[in-house]
């Protein structure tokens, strides 16, 4: 996860839990599952989730050019890298490139995963530095790796948050609204991850499965993810939330329908 320059670089996402399982499910459907995909697994619903989130990660809605990436900045989770902000301390940039060494074994990143498997949990570079980073550039210029970026973004990222969602009754928004929560906080279940979040909403709300109304329980799901950023400085700017998503709860844009419009860090954003 990637902040502007002007603010803190602290703890910019919770760590996992545990390490992510070698399971990964391609974001190319076939064309029948395609066709037959609601909500944000529609193709086209999935793609303005990846620019909603990046205009947030990166400042820009272009997702595919962060493929590349890597920089550690300084939030106490090492490197952070690729289309999602994997990091080399919390287990997330582990299992992707033990993904991508089981389907490429001669690859440039898989001499570094012993290193890798010894700096998870940390911010430190032993073993890394300084090769790793050119190492990471290489590899996202092949299909292999990028195909292995998204596979890891939807096993431990999106496809979860998106079960999360439709189990509670929300359509395309809420299921947005789960992603992006669980891309900054990640998966885990204390107050400051997706789950606590969640915990703490329904807490407050009834969600739609449990006979709430849906927009109601999204704003209290929105309270309760300002009060968890709130608790962290490098979260201090709750904009991703007050001046994007709750924008389009107001608006009634429960199913994403474009055109959109919104403000992340300032900045202004819009898709036709």
């Amino acid at each position: 996860m990637r902040f502007p320059s002007d603010l803190p670089r602290t703890a910019a996402r919770r760590t996992l839990l545990a390490v992510l399982g070698a399971g990964a499910l391609s974001t190319q459907l076939p064309s029948d599952e395609a066709a037959d995909a609601t909500g944000l697994d529609d193709p086209d619903k999935k793609d303005l989730a990846m620019r909603l989130v990046s205009s947030a990660e990166n400042s820009s809605l272009d997702w595919q050019a962060q493929y590349t990436y890597i920089e550690d900045i300084g939030d106490g989770r090492g490197y952070t890298a690729g289309i999602i902000g994997f990091c080399s301390g919390t287990s997330d940039m582990l299992a992707l490139v033990e993904l991508y060494t089981r389907r490429v074994a001669d690859n440039p990143l898989a001499p570094y995963l012993p290193a890798l498997r010894a700096v998870d949990g940390t911010d430190s570079h032993d073993g890394l530095d300084p090769g790793f980073p050119s190492a990471w550039r290489k590899a996202a210029r092949t299909s292999d790796f990028r195909r292995a970026q998204r596979d890891e973004r939807d096993r431990g990222y999106f496809d979860p948050a998106v079960a999360c969602a439709k189990e509670d009754g929300l359509g395309t928004l809420g299921q947005f609204v789960y992603y992006d929560a669980m891309v900054m906080h990640g998966p885990g279940t204390d107050a400051l991850s997706f789950g606590g979040i969640r915990d703490r909403a329904r807490e407050d709300a009834d969600t739609p499965v449990d006979g709430g109304g849906e927009t109601a329980y999204l704003h209290a799901f929105l309270d309760a993810r300002v009060w968890a950023m709130r608790q962290e400085a490098a979260h201090s700017d709750v904009s991703r939330v007050e001046t994007a998503q709750r924008v389009l709860l107001e608006q009634g844009n429960l199913d994403l329908d474009t055109p959109l419009k919104w403000k992340v860090y300032g900045d202004s954003y819009e898709i036709g």
